[in-house]
């Protein structure tokens, strides 16, 4: 026991004995200090191998065989890592090599290196890549006549923005004139479609008073640039009257250029 100047006393001391605890023998060792140290002295060393103070007691390395902790919080403020009583788990960084069952959660920013199976519903409100696009589009319209015939040009640009081949399907566009019968001599309204890949002419074909069809698969590999695609139409009849013409909608169908699972022979 020894006392400060200002006559507070400070105690520390070892005692030991043995209590008897509900009818069964007890031994006991106490330390009683503000606070406790181990130190190893071998080689000179001088950093204890534990300190125990103010309830707390501080260890550099621990080797434990089996651990039972209500919580587990690291250093640092705030922490990196830390499991609550409930079991909540949180972690800055988590490298895990072996297999992760999960109930629910959510993923930002994540990459699949390999393959993914999905055996429920997926929901996704944007994806690129390997996956069919559409685009469709009517045909514009002249606009001086009660009916108005077809007149003007679709523009479809296919960017080269993916890291494979790809193919670009028009289904089948159709449109026809028509015919007009006169006492001596019938006339025709006319229908023409030109269309022009990158610039150069592929397809110009009128219609009288039949309706032709036209339907393309174009090849686009990947590295080739940007594809631009014009669908052109324009009707007409004699003496500037108003024509009688049709046209489809025009519908393109972007996709991988792929066999897997496709034989044909």
């Amino acid at each position: 026991v020894q006392k400060t100047k200002n006559g507070i006393p400070y105690v520390a001391g070892i005692g030991a004995g043995i209590e008897d605890t509900d009818g069964q023998p007890l031994s006991n060792i106490l330390l009683l200090a503000d606070r406790i140290a181990m130190i190893n002295p071998e080689s000179g060393n001088t950093t204890p191998l534990f300190v125990a103070q103010g309830n707390q007691l501080f260890m550099n390395d621990v080797f434990l065989k089996r651990l039972f902790a209500v919580s587990i919080t690291s250093s640092g403020n705030p922490p990196t890592f830390s499991l609550t009583p409930e079991g909540r788990l949180t972690a800055r960084n988590a490298d895990i090599s072996g297999n992760v069952n999960a109930n629910s959660g959510t993923l930002n920013n994540v990459t699949i290196n390999e393959n993914c199976r999905v055996l429920g519903k997926l929901s996704a409100n944007q994806i690129e890549g390997d996956l069919v696009k559409t685009v469709g589009k009517a045909f514009p319209r002249d606009s001086r006549a009660p009916e108005r015939w077809p007149s003007g040009t679709i523009t479809v640009r296919v960017y080269d923005d993916q890291p494979f081949d790809r193919q670009i399907v028009i289904p089948a566009v159709a449109f026809s004139g028509a015919k007009h019968e006169r006492e001596h001599t019938d006339i025709y309204s006319s229908c023409r479609l030109i269309v022009r890949k990158n610039g150069a002419e592929i397809y110009n074909r009128t219609a009288l008073d039949n309706t032709l069809i036209y339907s393309g698969v174009i090849d686009m590999p990947v590295g080739h640039g940007h594809m631009t695609l014009e669908f052109s139409v324009s009707a007409w009849l004699v003496n500037n009257w108003y024509p009688t013409a049709s046209i489809s909608d025009l519908l393109v169908v972007v996709m991988k250029k792929s066999t897997a699972g496709i034989s044909i022979s």
